[in-house]
This record gives structure tokens, sequence and C-alpha cells, in this order.
């Protein structure tokens, strides 16, 4: 699967299981293959202590979830939500969670 994902088309089935995927696929695009040679990302991951990311690095992720889910997943408003200790214990799942929330059929 390519990581460059710039359509927002076919979100209706997606499942937790492929939203991990395609995330780890946009944090392996912003902070590099290299970077993440030494970690396993799973949904218990920290973006502050395991991956260490930087505001910057934040921005990216935030531009490529919304070039691939659009409108419907807002990672702005998602942190928005939050005070700061709890955006530095948020875990790749927290994320996870919030894609497949906001992408479930109204209803389900």
């Amino acid at each position: 699967m390519s990581t460059n994902m710039s359509t927002n088309i076919g979100t209706d089935m997606i499942s937790g299981a492929d939203v991990l995927k395609e995330v780890v696929g946009m944090l392996v695009d912003v902070v590099g293959e290299d970077f993440l040679l030494d970690l396993e990302v799973g949904l218990d991951t920290t973006f502050n202590e395991d991956l260490a990311l930087e505001s910057i690095e934040f921005v990216a992720l935030a531009e490529k979830l919304q070039q691939r889910y659009g409108e419907q997943v807002e990672f702005a408003a998602f942190i928005a939500g939050m005070d700061l200790d709890q955006i530095m214990r948020m875990t790749v799942g927290d994320l996870v969670r919030h894609v497949e929330s906001r992408l479930r059929p109204a209803g389900v």
C-alpha cells in the first residue's frame, strides 16, 4: 500500500486495523522510515515519549490525516479538546479510535 494517500474515498468500511496501518504509514512519511526501524508502532505507542514527535511533525501528520480522510477527521479539533498532559500522553491508539469514530456511519 502506498503511503501517499491523497483521497478520502472509501472510508465507510475502514477497520481499526486499516486505520492503524494507514496512521503508521503516515508516521513513516512524517518522521522517516529509519527513525522507526527500532520501534514497532502499535496502539500503545505514545507520540511524545516513544516517537518524540515535534510540533512541526504533528502539523505534517494533521495534513496527511486531512488529505486521506477529509473534513471527517479533524485532528486539530481532536487535540483542541485536550489539556497539555493529555496531549503528552496521547497514543497512536487514541488517534486510531478517534479516526474510527469519525468514519463510523451514523447509527452504528
